[in-house]
């Protein structure tokens, strides 16, 4: 049996469809999520009585999937069953966002569950590499990618962001905690004729948090002026890929699946 402990976005439903069997999904009460019903909700300070709510229901995998935002610890409200976690817990909440998920990963393998990855149960998700679109990457498309690989780095050591938009060689928008399609609608007429660009963080823990684009990523980028979608191979997922494709081709934008350095 598999669970997702699942967040907002699309990906947890497009998970949950996708995958045979039976699906348990779980949420977390601050941040429950919105494109799926969770048949549990459950607290942080609960997280031990969620293991053990898990293995009565024969779980053996879990998947973490879809967008959550960081919760606060009320040490008045553990239950006996998570106070053994509680220095792992504190220890995560202390971590940036890689490090935290690490950590949560530990305590579910700890628990005796195998942690999956959401592209190694839908490999679908993760498009071949190459430019499916009918417009193609030009020469500053190319130096807009490179140029993106080193925002990306500087993005890994902050562990903040996996999104930039770039225009004629600058920097003009990085992501932050709201996410890509907030940083899209967010852009002026600066940004027209720019390159959205996304990759995981170098050396991140990608059997969570993996970066994922979808049909509001197109629209935005459509939206914004640019005049494409540079995305790092194998290394981000795109819900929808061929309605995705289609808005881009209908609009004359690129996607460009690349070789990180290519």
């Amino acid at each position: 049996m598999l669970a997702l402990i699942a967040g907002r976005g699309a990906l947890p439903a497009a998970v949950a469809k996708a995958v045979s069997g039976g699906v348990v999904v779980c949420g977390l009460e601050h941040c429950p999520p919105d494109q799926i019903e969770a048949d549990h909700l459950f607290r942080l300070e609960r997280l031990g009585g969620l293991l053990a709510w898990l293995k009565a229901r024969n779980v053996t995998q879990v998947c973490l999937c879809g967008a959550v935002t960081r919760p606060d610890l009320s040490l008045a409200r553990l239950d006996l069953r998570t106070l053994p976690l509680v220095p792992r817990i504190l220890g995560a909440l202390r971590h940036g966002d890689d490090g935290a998920l690490r950590i949560a990963i530990d305590i579910l393998e700890s628990a005796g569950f195998a942690v999956r990855a959401a592209h190694d149960l839908v490999p679908d998700l993760l498009p071949a590499t190459g430019v499916p679109t009918v417009a193609q990457p030009d020469e500053a498309a190319a130096q807009a990618a490179g140029i993106g690989d080193s925002v990306s780095d500087q993005q890994a050591r902050r562990d903040l962001g996996q999104a930039c938009v770039l225009q004629d060689g600058k920097l003009i928008a990085k992501e932050d905690e709201d996410g890509t399609d907030a940083m899209l609608r967010g852009l002026g007429p600066e940004a027209r004729g720019g390159v959205l660009y996304k990759a995981p963080k170098p050396g991140q823990e990608r059997r969570a948090d993996l970066p994922v684009i979808g049909i509001g990523t197109a629209e935005g980028a459509i939206a914004s002026g640019l005049a494409g979608i540079v995305i790092e191979a194998r290394g981000v997922m795109v819900l929808d890929c061929p309605q995705v494709v289609a808005l881009l081709d209908a609009a004359g934008l690129y996607l460009w699946v690349r070789e990180r350095g290519a």
